[in-house]
């Protein structure tokens, strides 16, 4: 499905042979925006899982897959502070940073002097595009299918999957969607962030241009005291069991 050389760990995945981690609705400032009189921890506990990830896997670029920032308006100066904090954890890890923009970040700007881009495309095989999933790049979307990548990969819809009443966030992996793309859909790197519960999903669920068929995709959990990857069958074979 086009997921071979790749790795999962936490909330993240890393791209083997494009030596590329990726993690995608970081929603820093959701924590401002929860409601509740004292703090959730989300400046540190962001930091600490970026830093482990970078230690981990030794990535020579990190992709922030949009949705970087939760709030639509103006970013606070806690919310700069995170970004901060995450751009110089991959700075010093020697790994460059690509920010994608997704649809939450209309203010990225305001707290990003470095380049936001709409997707960044890796030649390392499969031809990958990483890119946030609410819409197509404008400068994809209209060119032929045999140009386009053979793998896109998306985050915004926040997967998650329900075993036993217990939600857990989980990672997406599709063939022959898009022109024939296989896509991989990240759950919310933030974890804060609700997830949208797939066992009974159906077209109207994930909303991405990219999901075609969301029967053909199987829901992959990171097992973090196992530290393993759990495959489940597609999701029209897993309806019957959960």
């Amino acid at each position: 499905m086009g997921s071979e050389d790749i790795r999962i760990c936490d909330r993240a995945a890393y791209l083997q042979r494009a030596e590329t981690l990726v993690c995608a609705d970081l929603h820093i400032g959701r924590e401002e925006c929860a409601g509740v009189a004292f703090p959730l921890g989300e400046h540190d506990n962001l930091c600490e899982r970026l830093d482990a990830l970078c230690a981990r896997f030794d990535p020579a670029r990190v992709v922030f897959a949009g949705d970087v920032l939760h709030s639509f308006s103006g970013p606070s100066i806690a919310a700069r502070r995170t970004l901060e904090s995450l751009a110089a954890i991959v700075a010093d890890h020697d790994a460059t940073l690509t920010i994608v923009e997704g649809n939450h970040d209309t203010a990225l700007s305001d707290v990003w002097d470095g380049s936001i881009v709409s997707a960044i495309e890796l030649e390392a095989k499969p031809k990958t595009l990483i890119t946030h999933g609410h819409t197509v790049p404008d400068r994809l979307a209209a060119v032929e299918s045999s140009a386009e990548p053979s793998r896109v990969v998306i985050g915004h819809d926040h997967p998650a999957i329900e075993i036993e009443g217990v939600r857990h966030p989980c990672f997406l992996s599709g063939s022959d969607q898009r022109h024939g793309a296989s896509v991989f859909v990240l759950p919310a790197f933030n974890r804060l962030a609700p997830g949208v519960v797939v066992n009974n999903a159906d077209a109207s669920t994930l909303r991405s241009p990219y999901v075609t068929d969301i029967s053909g995709f199987s829901p992959i959990v990171h097992d973090s005291e196992a530290d393993e990857a759990l495959h489940f069958p597609p999701l029209s074979e897993l309806r019957s069991v959960l």
